[in-house]
């Protein structure tokens, strides 16, 4: 996915990437960046830093909420301070324009195997699997058959932690540790709204009253589904 406000660079990255056999999508609604991420679900993002509205920093940013998809900065600016804020922002690399497009071609495929391929092999992918539930924390997707939902950082985590303790109770206690570093400024209803949000990613994939709550204790996975119904 091109993030990139010039449409003569876009197009030309569009046409360069595209010929070397890789779908791509060059962004041109820069308010809503992370409606089209999740619409294309790219593997890997060219982010430019000056953007319209918020610079790539920020939907950098937003992106680590979501994926761990390689993501290449490509700019105009060669400041140090650039490239440190390309990198703790949660990019994986710094291109500076004026570019060579093979560069940007290697770089590419760098990231690409780095991530995927060869070099990623000591890597598997985690799955979480539960009577034919999947949860790709990775990713984050919730699957069961043919049924997608798409999830948030803390929505993955609140399912895995109630996966690994399934059938056992998940404490309130072990939740607040898994989502947030300091417990002690998180409003009481904070973890209500994201299981609430949870409940709704399950019935996204067809599941009911996967969630139970144990009254003050915590949360425990039910399984209400037939994992023989798996397509």
């Amino acid at each position: 996915m091109i993030v990139e406000d010039d449409p003569k660079i876009a197009d030309y990255l569009h046409a360069f990437i595209e010929k070397y056999g890789y779908e791509v999508l060059a962004v041109d609604d820069f308010e809503n960046l992370m409606e089209s991420f999740r619409w294309f679900r790219p593997h890997l993002v060219l982010l430019d830093i000056n953007l319209p509205r918020f610079d790539g920093f920020y939907w950098c940013r937003q992106i680590r909420l979501e994926s761990i998809c390689p993501v290449l900065f490509i700019s105009a600016r060669t400041g140090e301070m650039d490239l440190v804020m390309a990198l703790e922002n949660g990019g994986d690399d710094f291109i500076t324009k004026p570019f060579h497009p093979d560069v940007v071609m290697a770089k590419i495929r760098s990231q690409l195997r780095r991530a995927y391929g060869e070099y990623a092999a000591e890597h598997q992918e985690r799955i979480l699997q539960t009577e034919g539930m999947k949860l790709l924390p990775e990713r984050f997707e919730l699957r069961f058959g043919p049924n997608v939902a798409d999830l948030t950082k803390k929505e993955a985590d609140i399912i895995e932690c109630l996966m690994d303790r399934y059938p056992r109770v998940a404490g309130r206690e072990d939740l607040l540790e898994k989502l947030w570093d300091d417990q002690e400024y998180v409003d009481e209803n904070t973890l209500n709204v994201n299981m609430t949000r949870v409940r709704k990613k399950f019935r996204e994939i067809g599941i009911k009253g996967a969630v139970e709550t144990v009254r003050g204790a915590g949360y425990r996975l039910q399984v209400t589904w037939n994992g023989a119904e798996e397509l």
